[in-house]
């Protein structure tokens, strides 16, 4: 199949003109029948890998996602683009299941989302067998390896995909594996001849910054402050500090709900759903929240606390500014998180507590570094990075550093000559020439580069070599005893003189001290957007209360900028927005067209007039609804929104002629037992389907009119 075929489709679906890097490749090697491992950061486009084969392919892709309510949320986005998709899990009924059943053997459907125990069981094997099937995509990989950050044992059994159909290819995709975890992937899955793929997990756009642990609170009420308005999730370790933290916030004035596993499902579904559909700001929340979101307009991630692996800590962060533009990340340090984490993770008996000890003592490395903190992220997934970012706290206020070059060349050929086979401890104890009965037994005393670092204390050596690590020049074998390894970095060190430069141990207890003392000093306001925009996303959240989808379904924040930023006049320039396809633009297109020309016009920047007036024209001159949508090449839903708009604005309409006085009277009295905001959905869906959704809305137009 042609890759031209994935354009139009990602175009008419999608509303993007392009691929990300490494998609158009992806999806080649799925037409080709191949199997795939895809590695992506969150919000990096990860879905479209498979949901463009989906949808272009004949047959249907089954998706293996762990997560009901990302399921959900996936579904509904995939509907709203006009893609054919659907889900089977534990929260549907039995006539609803089988629905759904009949239309994937009838080939009805682009996708479908099962989750694992659904995909397991006994009865769905047969329909399996008998449906067309294009692609087995496989969400969240990582849960399917021990190495991993979040195991589940039932995945381990979605091995006998390979050996049962063994012509369908298997995308299997993760947004957090090092690289044990993918290796151990590729194993349980049986993809041995499966093409990598492993994008860059830079998101620019997120800012990263640590605080120290002082005085919390006081820092986020702060924060918050700085940013009015934008949607945001704050992660704490218990149960209890989420509804303290919450709690607080909301004396404070914020808009806030928290969300833990021990809330009823009633009470965890409207704090999601509140926060999904902009009603609250803040959530604050355990790790149980957040990967059946699919949010795009998270402007920021704070955690309160300290997370117990870089695995759990980027794909949290990641949850913010999925859109692409800018966003913040905060993580508040004390050493007491880490003697909490560490508690934890040695009462619990898995075999993995050793694993689970030395990844908390990078997350611990990291919230305690000097250097460029993006590019020990980077590192940690294996991705070598030469510059520093420029947008996190070290970039931002870079610490005094030296030509550590000579220091690195040491710790390498000593690592060297020790064959790889040593972990942190005794590479120190060999450069510091210790007499340990351990080194002599192994013979390390002969080495060459014995001692060669007598000059400096045990500290400050294991802080230098913990750079190295963070740097990319080391590298932690965890599958091996986590003992050093080197990488392609560590090569141009030794072989091709590259520089390295690192930050002194001194220098950062004097960071740390310093950071203490400014926690009062005042952070400079962010710049807010635009009028417009914030005009736009007004109407969409407006929209999105009347159809009862969460906003980011209708556009997302950076569609919104580029709106505000191009002022698109017509269609066709509405079009060329990045996030406008073909279904959206039938649907919402001129809503937001009339919206952009009303607020330049009110704004004396265009001499035009509005778009709403020439609708109400033709109706006065006698044509009907149907007649005038006709004539403007509009839908007739679209004229009936320039009527409520203007209508409940004060303009001079006969509104009967359009809704009758009993259907307003019927929709008034149905409020009374509707909780605000009024969704249409939910009035029409109260009202039996008896009233259309054109009057209903011209219904709440009049009470607005009548209340003013």
């Amino acid at each position: 199949m042609e890759i031209s075929l994935a354009k139009e489709a990602l175009k008419k679906y999608f509303g993007y003109d392009s691929f990300r890097p490494m998609q158009a490749e992806i999806i080649q090697h799925i037409y080709a029948g191949k199997d795939v491992l895809v590695l992506m950061p969150t919000g990096g486009g990860k879905s479209l890998c498979y949901q463009i084969p989906a949808i272009t392919l004949p047959g249907t892709a089954v998706v293996v996602s762990p997560l009901i309510s990302l399921m959900k949320d996936q579904v509904e986005s995939l509907r709203a683009n006009g893609v054919s998709a659907a889900f089977l899990n534990s929260s549907l009924d039995a006539a609803d299941q089988y629905m759904v059943e009949e239309d994937f053997f009838q080939g009805k459907l682009d996708l479908l989302y099962v989750s694992p125990e659904k995909l397991l069981s006994q009865q769905f094997l047969p329909l399996l067998q008998k449906a067309k099937i294009n692609l087995f995509a496989i969400d969240e990989a990582h849960c399917i390896s021990a190495w991993g950050h979040d195991f589940r044992p039932e995945y381990t059994q979605m091995r006998f995909l390979k050996r049962s159909f063994p012509k369908i290819p298997v995308i299997a995709l993760t947004a957090t594996a090092d690289k044990v975890t993918r290796k151990d992937i590729l194993s349980q899955l049986q993809l041995p001849d499966a093409a990598v793929f492993i994008a860059s997990f830079d998101r620019p756009n997120l800012s990263l910054e640590v605080r120290p642990g002082q005085k919390r609170l006081q820092q986020i009420a702060q924060f918050l402050r700085q940013r009015p308005g934008q949607a945001g999730i704050i992660y704490c370790l218990s149960r209890k500090s989420t509804e303290d933290v919450a709690e607080k916030l909301k004396d404070a004035g914020f808009s806030t709900r928290c969300y833990h596993a021990g809330l009823s499902e009633s009470q965890r579904s409207k704090a999601q759903e509140d926060f999904i559909n902009d009603n609250v700001q803040v959530i604050c929340a355990t790790i149980a929240f957040g990967m059946g979101i699919d949010k795009s307009n998270v402007r920021w991630v704070i955690h309160y606390n300290l997370p117990k692996n870089i695995e759990s800590f980027y794909q949290e962060i990641g949850r913010s500014g999925r859109d692409g533009v800018k966003a913040d990340t905060v993580l508040f340090y004390s050493y007491g998180d880490v003697m909490i984490l560490e508690e934890i993770i040695r009462k619990n008996e898995s075999e993995q507590v050793d694993i689970n000890l030395a990844k908390l003592e990078r997350m611990r490395e990291y919230a305690e570094s000097a250097a460029c903190r993006r590019r020990l992220l980077l590192s940690y997934f294996g991705e070598d990075v030469r510059k520093d970012c420029g947008n996190c706290d070290n970039c931002k206020n870079p610490p005094t550093r030296f030509d550590g070059t000579v220091l690195t060349q040491k710790a390498l050929s000593a690592l060297t000559r020790l064959k790889e086979n040593v972990g942190l401890i005794m590479l120190v104890d060999v450069l510091r020439g210790s007499g340990r009965k351990e080194v002599v037994e192994k013979g390390y005393h002969l080495i060459k580069t014995y001692g060669a670092g007598r000059d400096l204390p045990q500290s400050e050596w294991q802080h230098y070599i913990r750079q190295l690590i963070q740097l990319g020049y080391l590298e932690v074998a965890h599958d091996e005893h986590n003992v050093l390894k080197l990488t392609p970095a560590s090569q141009r060190v030794l072989f091709e003189k590259e520089n390295v430069e690192l930050v002194r141990f001194a220098t950062v207890k004097e960071r740390q001290e310093k950071a203490i003392k400014q926690l009062d000093e005042k952070i400079k306001p962010l710049r807010l957007r635009d009028e417009l925009f914030e005009h736009l996303r007004k109407l969409r959240r407006q929209l999105a209360q009347e159809r009862g989808i969460p906003p980011y379904m209708i556009f997302s924040d950076a569609t919104l900028e580029e709106m505000a930023a191009a002022k698109p006049a017509d269609s066709h320039q509405l079009l060329a927005i990045s996030g406008v396809g073909e279904q959206k633009l039938e649907q919402f297109g001129q809503v937001f067209l009339d919206a952009i020309q009303e607020f330049l016009s009110e704004n004396n920047e265009v001499p035009t007039s509005s778009t709403y007036h020439v609708s109400l024209d033709l109706l006065q001159k006698g044509m009907s609804v149907e007649e005038a949508a006709a004539r403007r090449k509009l839908s007739p839903d679209t004229i009936y929104s320039h009527l409520a708009i203007l209508y409940e604005k004060g303009e001079q309409i006969d509104i009967h002629r359009f809704v009758s006085l009993a259907e307003i009277e019927r929709v008034s009295q149905c409020l009374h037992y509707l909780q605000e905001p009024y969704k249409l959905k939910d009035i029409y869906e109260y009202l039996q389907q008896e009233i259309p959704y054109p009057q209903i809305r011209l219904a709440l137009a009049h009470r607005s009119r009548s209340q003013k």
